[in-house]
């Protein structure tokens, strides 16, 4: 389980995140819902080791990791598939896919036949350059690269920015393939809400650097949620 308590996160003299408290548990979805800019990436940030906060705790597996580099982290088991993929457009699919080997001790630097399993479109381009797919073939592949880490947290970054519909079913069909797995936890960061809506069973909503409204889905009142989402 990951437990977020009471964060802050300054960018210079600037508050991003205000007493931000989260928990995301294995086999279930947390979907972390708001508008731009209102603190979801900063908390994605915190979590993953790539910036770090003020105050607070930030606890996986029983561990205090709130200091812990990222690389650290990602040996712990956390890996992230950051807003807008950030794949290697001149190293093929197969490459990108091993770069998912830095976090693994030498015995398990293999990719894992399941994420063809997931992702057959990735076997069928593994010669092809990152940066001649599409975009949704791209979020595919950057989601896939996190697999190749084998992690107990999964943390994705609005992983439907940008993509085309079919491929938006398929990424929210494997996510729930992995969710029902019940050994990773998974952290979803939305802004399109019916996506987020259908696949979590837990969800926080941020406004102005603070969770606002959080609780279990059954919980949820959309009418509630959507006056956070809209502009």
């Amino acid at each position: 389980m990951l437990t977020v308590e009471n964060v802050d996160l300054f960018y210079g003299a600037s508050q991003a995140l205000r007493h931000v408290s989260l928990t995301v548990r294995k086999g279930e979805v947390t979907s972390l819902l708001g508008r731009n800019g209102v603190g979801k990436t900063s908390t994605l940030r915190a979590i993953v080791g790539q910036h770090p906060v003020s105050g607070g705790k930030i606890t996986w597996e029983g561990k205090d990791i709130t200091t812990m580099s990222a690389h650290q982290r990602a040996r712990e088991g956390i890996a992230v598939i950051p807003q807008g993929r950030e794949i290697f457009p001149l190293l093929t699919v197969h490459e990108n896919l091993k770069t998912g080997f830095a976090a693994l001790p030498l015995k398990e630097r293999y990719i894992p036949s399941e994420i063809f399993d997931l992702f057959p479109i990735l076997k069928d381009m593994l010669k092809r350059r990152g940066g001649d797919l599409s975009g949704g073939q791209q979020q595919q592949l950057a989601i896939g690269r996190a697999l190749v880490m084998r992690p107990k947290l999964l943390v994705l970054d609005e992983p439907t920015e940008g993509i085309q519909p079919s491929i938006i079913k398929d990424i929210g069909n494997v996510i729930e393939i992995l969710r029902e797995r019940g050994d990773m936890a998974i952290l979803l960061v939305e802004q399109y809400f019916e996506f987020a809506r259908d696949l979590a069973d837990r969800f926080a909503v941020m406004d102005r650097g603070e969770v606002v409204l959080a609780g279990a889905k059954g919980d949820m009142q959309e009418s509630d949620v959507r006056k956070y989402l809209t502009v």
